[in-house]
C-alpha cells in the first residue's frame, strides 16, 4: 500500500449521520495503521469526487467507479464488525 487513500463518507446532507460514521471510520483506520483522508460530503457530491472508497448511509442514486460500503449498521449497531472488515479489506488491497 503506497500513499494515502481517500475515503468519502456520505449521507443525504453531509452533516448528521456522516459525522457519526466519519468518526468511526477515522478511528478504525487509525487502529489498523491505514493512512487515509476521510472526507465528509453529501451523496449528491460523490459523483464529482475521486476516491478509493465510499462509505455511506444513503441509498445510492447511481453506481461509482470505486467500491462502496453501506454503513447503516454503524447507526443501528447491527453488523458493525462486518462493516469494519469490509472497509479494511478495500483499503488494504
Amino acid at each position: 500500500m503506497s500513499g494515502r487513500k481517500v475515503v468519502l463518507v456520505a449521507c443525504g446532507t453531509g452533516i448528521a449521520t456522516s459525522t457519526v460514521v466519519a468518526e468511526r471510520v477515522k478511528k478504525l483506520l487509525e487502529d489498523n495503521g491505514i493512512k487515509a483522508d476521510v472526507i465528509q460530503c453529501k451523496i449528491a457530491e460523490v459523483a464529482s469526487k475521486e476516491a478509493d472508497l465510499l462509505v455511506t448511509t444513503s441509498i445510492l442514486p447511481r453506481t461509482y467507479s470505486f467500491p462502496v460500503v453501506n454503513a447503516m449498521g454503524y447507526l443501528t449497531g447491527i453488523g458493525t464488525e462486518k462493516i469494519d472488515n469490509e472497509i479494511i479489506k478495500h483499503l488494504k488491497d
